[in-house]
């Protein structure tokens, strides 16, 4: 099984930046949706952003899309996800992901059903 490890998370005034990276590492598949997901306190867990495995077709929510970024190296089995131009409304804890091989992007957004978490890093915003 593989492993998920997140670094990158902080505190940064509204209309600042922050970089959140995951090594993902134990998956040999390429048919993985992988992706980051945030949870506020009292809210549910949303999917922000996909990539399918290989750095393909990037997904992003409605509420980022234009600040945003992912990206997923291959090669060093890294994905990122770039947030800028942050707002108050995108503090939260920030989980990576990874589905499972072949489950579509529709029920990975919806809660990862058989695939695999982050510990979580926490991502606050300030005016």
């Amino acid at each position: 099984q593989g492993q998920l490890v997140e670094s990158g998370g902080g505190s940064v005034q509204a209309g600042g930046s922050l970089r959140l990276s995951c090594v993902v590492s134990g998956y040999d598949s390429n048919r993985n949706w992988m992706g980051w997901f945030r949870q506020a306190p009292g809210s549910e867990r949303e999917g922000v952003a996909a990539i399918y495995t290989g750095g393909i077709m990037p997904y992003y929510a409605d509420s980022v899309k234009g600040r945003f970024t992912i990206s997923h190296d291959s090669a060093k089995r890294i994905l990122t996800l770039q947030m800028d131009n942050l707002k108050l409304e995108d503090s939260a804890t920030y989980y990576c992901a990874v589905g499972a091989r072949g489950l579509p992007l529709a029920r990975f957004l919806q809660r990862n059903e058989g695939g695999q978490w982050g510990q979580g890093t926490q991502v606050t915003v300030s005016s």
